[in-house]
């Protein structure tokens, strides 16, 4: 099981802004990629009440389960790779596999044998580097419950700095910046409910 600490600022934008800022990177483009992201709870919702996420992500035909949990700065991200007959049985049965991340989900004080998928969203993802420390700078289109919205990343190894250069981007484009807290998970979460 790999273990992370995930910084990053969002920012939330509008279909024009994303097709503008597109066609203005799309020669720095280094990464073009659909990804699916596949959300996990109980049907009360008790992770994501305690702020908690967990999902399984399929990109390339490769399936990696994420735990997210919040620490003071970021998430602490727990992951790991599934096999093909783990993400099958999870996706065609509803059949949560057992891991170290499952594992570490009963430490936590929750059943993994009563969670399910709840929520689907897929990515198209633009990637690039920016700025003099070369952050990971992502353009991202997700769609999930008949919706489809917009979105701009940037990791960072701090909250400010990622913070101030997405600002610097969102400037450079004539984009308003507002920090967005919620997650990709947690509004197709949230979709559900409408």
């Amino acid at each position: 099981m790999a273990t992370n600490i995930e910084i990053e600022a969002k920012v939330l934008i509008n279909k024009d802004e994303y097709v503008r800022i597109v066609r203005k990177l799309q020669k720095n483009i280094l990464k073009d990629k659909v990804q699916t992201n596949y959300y996990i709870d109980t049907k009360d919702f008790l992770l994501k009440k305690a702020g908690i996420g967990l999902r399984v992500r399929a990109l390339n035909n490769e399936y990696v389960m994420t735990l997210k949990v919040p620490m003071s700065e970021g998430l602490l991200e727990k992951n790991t790779t599934l096999k093909d007959e783990e993400f099958i049985a999870l996706k065609i049965k509803g059949v949560i596999p057992e891991n170290d991340t499952t594992e570490f989900v009963r430490m936590l004080g929750f059943e993994p044998n009563d969670m399910s998928v709840v929520a689907k969203l897929q990515t198209h993802r633009l990637e690039t580097n920016y700025g003099e420390e070369g952050y990971e700078f992502s353009i991202d289109e997700n769609e999930y419950n008949g919706i489809t919205d917009y979105e701009l990343e940037m990791a960072g190894n701090s909250l400010q700095k990622a913070r101030t250069q997405l600002q610097k981007i969102c400037n450079e484009n004539g984009i308003e910046y507002e920090d967005n807290p919620r997650s990709k998970q947690t509004r197709a979460m949230e979709s559900l409910a409408k």
